[in-house]
C-alpha cells in the first residue's frame, strides 16, 4: 500500500513538473509554429486556440531587397482578446535577427515573454538579411492574441505570409534625376558650338 502511495506521489510530482514546464515554455515562446511547416501551426497544434475571437496578423516591411541587404520588418497583431500577444517567424531563405524581447531558436524567432497590447495592437520588430544572390524569400509568421489569464481558454491565433523579391535592380539617382546625361548633353553642346561659331563669323 505504501509503495502504491509513493508511486502516486512521484507520478503527481512528475506531472506537475511537466505541466509547469509546458506553461513556462509557452509563455517564453515556441518555434516551429509559423506556418513554414504545413502541419505545425498554432491552429492545428492546439496552442492558443481556446475559442477567443480570431485576431488579424500582418507582416509589414519592404517587398524587395538588394542581395545581402538588411530589411526592417514587423509582425503586427490586432483584434482577438487583445491583452497579450506572442509570435513565431521563420524564413525559407536569408537570416533573421531577433529584436528586443525576442529570442532566436533553430533559425526562427519568437517572444521571450508575452507582450502587452497597446491601442488594440501589438508589434514585434525584427530584421532580415537577404541572401547574396537574387531570388525570393518567403517570410512566415504566426501571432497569438491572449486574454492574459495563463490558460489556452479564450485565446486565439492567426497566420500571415509575405514574399520578398531579392534582386540587383534599383540603382541610385544618377543622371536621370537631374543634370545633363551623356546622351542629352551631346546635342546641347553641339548647338552651343554652332551659336558661338555664328557669332564669331559676324564679328569678322
Amino acid at each position: 500500500m505504501r509503495s502504491s502511495l509513493s508511486s502516486l506521489k512521484a507520478a503527481g510530482v512528475i506531472a506537475a513538473c511537466l505541466v509547469s514546464g509546458s506553461a513556462l515554455a509557452t509563455s517564453a515562446g515556441q518555434v516551429g509554429h509559423s506556418g513554414k511547416q504545413a502541419n505545425m501551426t498554432c491552429m492545428n497544434s492546439g496552442c492558443h486556440t481556446g475559442g477567443g475571437a480570431a485576431p488579424s496578423v500582418t507582416i509589414e516591411g519592404p517587398d524587395t531587397l538588394a542581395p545581402g541587404a538588411t530589411g526592417s520588418y514587423k509582425l503586427v497583431i490586432t483584434g482577438g482578446p487583445a491583452v497579450r500577444g506572442g509570435f513565431n517567424v521563420a524564413v525559407d531563405n536569408g537570416t533573421l535577427t531577433a529584436g528586443t524581447g525576442q529570442r532566436k531558436q533553430s533559425e526562427e524567432l519568437t517572444h521571450s515573454g508575452p507582450k502587452a497590447f497597446t491601442n488594440g495592437r501589438v508589434e514585434f520588430d525584427f530584421t532580415l538579411v537577404a541572401p547574396a544572390s537574387a531570388g525570393t524569400i518567403n517570410l512566415f509568421g504566426a501571432g497569438n492574441s491572449a486574454d492574459g489569464k495563463g490558460t489556452q481558454d479564450g485565446d486565439s491565433s492567426a497566420m500571415s505570409k509575405k514574399t520578398i523579391t531579392v534582386g540587383s535592380g534599383g540603382g541610385g539617382g544618377g543622371d536621370d534625376e537631374g543634370g545633363c546625361s551623356a546622351t542629352g548633353g551631346a546635342p546641347l553642346l553641339g548647338a552651343a558650338l554652332m551659336v558661338l561659331g555664328a557669332r564669331l563669323r559676324r564679328r569678322r
